[in-house]
This record gives C-alpha cells, structure tokens and sequence, in this order.
C-alpha cells in the first residue's frame, strides 16, 4: 500500500487539485481513496493507475456537485485556490510540469462536472481517449465529443494549445516595481487593453464583487486600497512568490498574507489579474 501511495499520490493528487480547484479538497480526497483501497480486493488493482484515478475522479464528482450549489451561494467572484510550494511536507510539492495554468482553471469553471474530467484527464495528464472511456464509463466517440465541447466552452480552439503563454519572471518584476512606485502610467501600459480583473474574497474581505475592466480602472483599484492595506511604516509590503508553476504577487499587512496576484500573459501584455483574498485560500501561506 506504502509503495502505491509513494508512486501515484502525486498523479491522484494534481487530478484532483486540477478538478476542484481547492488544494485541502484535493489532498482530502487523496487520503480518502488510500483509506478506501484497504477495503479492495487485489484482484482488482491489476491496473492500480486506471483504478486510482477512476476512484479519485468519482470522490470529485460527488465533491463537484455540492460545490455547484454552494458557488450559486458564494458571495462574489469564486476563484482556484492558489497552489504554492511553501510547505514541502505536503502533496503540493509535486512536479507541476503537467498542471494548468492558473488562468485555465479559471475557465474550467465554465465545465460540466464531467467535461472538466474529460478535459483535464485529455489535457493536462495526457490520457488517450480510450483510457479516458473506461474512467468515465462512456465510449470514445463521447469522449471526443464532451472534449470538443469543453474547448467551445472554454473559447479555445480545437487545434490551439491549452499551456497559457509563460509569465517572464522580468514582467512580474517590472510590475511589481511600477506598484512599489506608484508609478500609474508603466502600470497601465503593462495592461492589455482587454484587462480583466476579478477578486475573490467570500463575503470575508473587502473584494470586488464584479470584475473589474478598462487600464484606468483596473490602474486605480490597484493603486487604491489594496496598496494602501499592504503600506507597513509607509513601505508597500509586495514580494514576488510561486504559485501554480509561475511568478506571482504577495500582498502583506501587519497581520501577515492577505493577497495572492496571479497574473495571465498574452502578447507580453497582462489580460487578467487574479486576487485572491479570501483568507479560507490563503490558511496555508502561513497567515
């Protein structure tokens, strides 16, 4: 049992991550399946790869569907919680050559339950539509199909790659020396003239409850108060961190972590700023 954990735990755990977007849900669901296998007979683990990811996948399901109706709940916008590096005595330490971008999870939200295993099965952990048929229990036909749906949900195109164009660690700087500044003008010119920014902060924290749009407005909420909360002795409290593959922002007050900015890239312009401030997502930075 210790040596399938060791060798599928890190597999099991970006799967689950990737299809509920928490990364407590995703470890809980992890050890959940573990618990389980003590109860299946070893006739059964011929394929224990196949049989890992199937029981995974259906725990995410029942996981997915309550969460639907708690999102309909939500206060505000619902964003991914942030997948950091900082404790590396967690499942969260695994090999994120296979993840999502930040941005694609975003969109994910868009996804029936079973079109977002589908596409993240296909995707991100590259399983052929065959294997993909057996976990979900539909043909292969359907499988292409629920993919092909997924992709028009998502607004990307049939033949256009799912890996997000990399964030260079310089823009992140220069961003990040603009907000230190107060430097407006380089702000706004760094910001696609089709920037989006969303906040979440769950009815706990001050956060927008709609996405914000336009360079100026974005340019002014930036420079308003969640720059005006990370001043400790007059100084902006903004360091470069990793969160999900990728350099990203950390907001602090007095009190500790009380923001994650993660940036999405296209045409070397920003096209979306992520903040997450409900502090439920940031329990595990330390605050």
């Amino acid at each position: 049992m210790q040596e399938l954990y060791n060798q599928y735990k890190g597999l099991l755990f970006k799967l689950a991550y990737q299809l509920l977007g928490s990364v407590s849900d995703a470890e809980d669901v992890v050890h959940d399946v573990f618990l389980k296998l003590y109860d299946v007979p070893l006739e059964k683990l011929t394929e224990p790869k196949a049989y890992l990811c199937k029981m995974v996948t259906n725990r995410c399901r029942d996981i997915q569907k309550s969460a639907l109706k708690k999102r309909e709940q939500y206060f505000g916008e619902w964003l991914p919680e942030p997948l950091g590096s900082l404790d590396a005595d967690t499942m969260e330490s695994v090999d994120l050559d296979d993840q999502l971008s930040y941005a694609m999870l975003v969109l994910l939200e868009r996804l029936t339950p079973t079109e977002r295993v589908v596409f993240v099965l296909r995707e991100a952990l590259g399983f052929d539509f065959k294997e993909i048929a057996v976990l979900i229990e539909k043909s292969e036909v359907n499988c292409r199909k629920l993919l092909s749906r997924a992709r028009s949900k998502m607004d990307v195109a049939p033949e256009e790659p799912i890996h997000a164009e990399a964030v260079k660690h310089e823009l992140v700087r220069d961003f990040l020396t603009a907000l230190k500044q107060g430097n407006s003008n380089q702000i706004i010119s760094m910001l696609d003239s089709k920037i989006v920014l969303v906040t979440d902060g769950g009815g706990k924290v001050p956060a927008a409850v709609y996405p914000i749009k336009t360079r100026d407005h974005v340019a002014r909420f930036l420079f308003g108060g969640l720059l005006k909360s990370s001043m400790i002795e007059g100084i902006p409290q903004i360091a470069i961190s990793q969160f999900n593959g990728q350099p990203a922002l950390i907001f602090r007050s007095s009190e500790g972590i009380h923001t994650v900015c993660i940036l999405h890239v296209e045409g070397n312009l920003i096209r979306n700023l992520y903040l997450v401030r409900n502090p439920d997502k940031l329990k595990r930075l330390g605050i």
